[in-house]
């Protein structure tokens, strides 16, 4: 009870609610993906001329699912750098898909469409909160092993705790995935919410 007390639990508490975070992420990033299949082919029957646009989704999202990930992921700065990069070109490609639906009237009036719309903006949403929530957990984790007693019991019986990767900003994203099927401005990507609105000459073109 006294070593307890002590705080020789704390890490590997820390430690596993990170990893329940990290699940999470992985599991709204395949939520997203499992969508995407749909909604190219709705795409594609009313808009098969955008053709480069369908087939850069359709790669981005192999590229995506490629990438192999586990809970090790988080403790390797390459290994979670390049599956973060991988997530966000998808993001990058997916926006240009949407916004290429206020070229055609037909598609955005069908309800398939906007049914698939709608599921994506909601994934959107929740990939935000949960890599916020990661975050949160990751950086709670890392200042409990960095931190007395922490770094104690981490030099020495927790010889296993290694800091995890947090999610960061990028110069190519800024702002987590915008889904605005009225505006016909290209969404931006981000891992965080962004502080102002992208400048104009950010249009999809």
């Amino acid at each position: 009870m006294l070593i307890a007390g002590c705080g020789i639990n704390t890490i590997p508490t820390k430690d596993e609610k990170a990893k329940a975070a990290w699940a999470e992420v992985q599991n709204q990033y395949q939520r997203r993906s499992d969508l995407i299949p749909n909604l190219v082919e709705t795409v594609k029957g009313y808009a098969a001329q955008e053709r480069q646009v369908l087939t850069e989704v359709t790669q981005a999202r192999a590229s995506a699912t490629q990438v192999k990930v586990d809970a090790s992921t988080i403790t390797d700065p390459a290994a979670f750098e390049k599956y973060a990069a991988a997530q966000d070109q998808l993001s990058g490609v997916l926006g240009r898909l949407m916004v290429i639906q206020e070229r055609y009237p037909e598609l955005k009036s069908n309800e398939n469409f906007m049914a698939l719309q709608s599921q994506l903006e909601g994934t959107e949403n929740r990939i935000s909160i949960a890599r916020r929530d990661y975050n949160a957990a990751v950086q709670d984790y890392n200042t409990e092993i960095r931190t007395f007693p922490g770094a104690l019991w981490a030099g020495t019986v927790h010889r296993w705790a290694k800091p995890m990767q947090t999610f960061q900003a990028s110069a190519a994203a800024q702002s987590a995935p915008s889904v605005n099927f009225g505006a016909p401005a290209a969404p931006s990507v981000s891992m965080a919410p962004a502080a102002a609105p992208a400048p104009k000459a950010a249009n999809a073109q």
